[in-house]
């Protein structure tokens, strides 16, 4: 059962019971999923509406939401006209783009009437409300409406504080134009809010107030945010003021974005960040960003500072120095072979990664021999990523030994990929191989084929036999 169709009947056993609607009244999405579940799903429930028409009080909240969202237009034209319906301020925003003429304009008179002395809070819930309902055709009135209201102080706080994303975005929006926060609240805000969108919009907005007396006020919680693109505004912000030490600090940041930043304002002051990176790199404490900014802005003749950490005790050095030592072209398959059994997934990952190119010049029987059963998953996983990538039939050997393997994740990758595995030099292949091999891989296609989802192998078998 969806959520509309949930919801839905959940209200209306709440109408028939004389109750009000069972649940949370904050959330603007339960009332459009209430609103369409109504229509689509209660055309035939015949929902309790005769209150209505005898004139008598609505028997609960949830009889007046009911008639609002009625399929019927004469319904909601009717529950409109109830004194009611000014409880449910989010329905009378979705009845203002309504199909129906009657009930667009009542719909819009009650939302006139209502807005002027609604609380904060009701604000905050029909503002999201309007701004989803603004996509639709004549959805404009009720958005342009809601706009004219919602930039007193206390209907910015509700906004600001509102569970909803699009909610807070346009509370930010208003209290940036009505300059309602300082600079370091919207520095607070960038550095909190979890909306990416709001992140960019205080940061850039704190940096644009920023004057020389608050300058440390608006840093210091942008440059200590968990986000990354926030961090990475104070960073390039540090340009303006000079400060090279503490954008030094950032060149080992987890984020490539924020090293990219701290390396371009060191720029700007004509300070090499090579150097430092691979003072970084060669010290006792070394930190992953370390060898990663090193792989972004140094050359393969740094590949010597590489090496020693990809043995290095901490998980996410040894995977930034693999993932540098790619990105320079400076990786040795000989040497990053051994990496494919590193206890860490990140580690296993970026070797496979750096790999994959050069597969076939691994060995195959190695490869095979980490399919094993007892082997770590993400060991396993790495390869059937490089055996995929390797010789025709080492790839079907591959595939044929995962076809029935317990992992369901494996199997269904390597059923896929036997479905699809039928290269031009394929046949030539496999009669190339010594018989043994070759035995070897008849005995895995018989057993293949003989299984009830062995359509495949048995194709391939087919494939291999007439090319004989």
């Amino acid at each position: 059962m969806n959520r509309e169709y949930g919801l839905t009947h959940a209200t209306l056993r709440a109408a028939r019971a004389g109750e009000g609607v069972p649940f949370d009244g904050a959330d603007p999405a339960a009332w459009i999923d209430l609103d369409y579940g109504t229509r689509e799903h209660l055309l035939w429930e015949n929902p309790p509406v005769g209150w209505l028409r005898s004139g008598e009080p609505a028997p609960g909240g949830a009889a007046v939401a009911v008639a609002l969202c009625h399929p019927d237009g004469r319904v909601r034209e009717a529950g409109l006209r109830r004194a009611e319906a000014e409880r449910f301020p989010a329905l009378v925003v979705l009845r203002c783009a309504d199909w129906v003429g009657p009930v667009r304009e009542e719909a819009r008179r009650v939302l006139a009437g209502l807005l002027p002395g609604a609380a904060p809070d009701t604000v905050a819930v029909v503002a999201a409300v309007a701004l989803r309902a603004a996509v639709r055709q004549r959805g404009d009135f009720a958005h342009d409406l809601v706009m004219t209201f919602v930039r007193s102080p206390e209907r910015i706080d509700a906004l600001l504080a509102s569970p909803d994303r699009g909610a807070r975005r346009l509370g930010h929006r208003v209290a940036i134009e009505e300059e309602y926060l300082p600079a370091a609240g919207l520095a607070r805000a960038a550095a909190t809010d979890p909306d990416v969108v709001v992140q960019d919009l205080c940061a850039n907005a704190a940096l644009a107030r920023t004057r020389d007396g608050d300058h440390g006020d608006v840093l210091r919680p942008l440059l200590a945010s968990r986000q990354p693109r926030v961090r990475a505004a104070g960073v390039t912000a540090l340009r303006r003021s000079g400060e090279t030490e503490e954008a030094a600090r950032f060149l080992v940041d987890r984020s490539g974005l924020v090293r990219a930043c701290a390396r371009w304002v060191l720029r700007q002051h004509g300070i090499d960040p090579l150097p430092l990176y691979r003072a970084a790199c060669a010290g006792p404490d070394v930190r992953p960003g370390a060898p990663a900014g090193l792989g972004e802005s140094g050359t393969r003749a740094d590949a010597p500072l590489l090496w020693p950490l990809t043995g290095h005790p901490h998980p996410a050095v040894r995977a930034k120095a693999v993932g540098a030592l790619r990105t320079l072209d400076a990786g040795e398959p000989g040497r990053l072979e051994p990496l494919l059994d590193d206890p860490s997934v990140s580690v296993v990952r970026e070797a496979t990664t750096a790999l994959v190119p050069v597969a076939a010049r691994l060995s195959e029987d190695r490869l095979y021999a980490r399919l094993a059963g007892d082997r770590p998953r993400h060991v396993r996983v790495s390869a059937f990523r490089l055996l995929s990538a390797h010789r025709p039939t080492a790839q079907l050997r591959c595939f044929l030994r995962l076809a029935d393997d317990e992992e369901p994740v494996l199997r269904e990758r390597a059923l896929t990929a036997l479905a699809g595995w039928g290269p031009a030099d394929g046949a030539a292949a496999y009669r190339a191989l010594p018989g043994p091999r070759r035995a070897e891989l008849d005995a895995l296609l018989e057993r293949a084929a003989g299984r009830p989802d062995g359509r495949e192998a048995a194709r391939v078998r087919w494939f291999l036999a007439a090319s004989r």
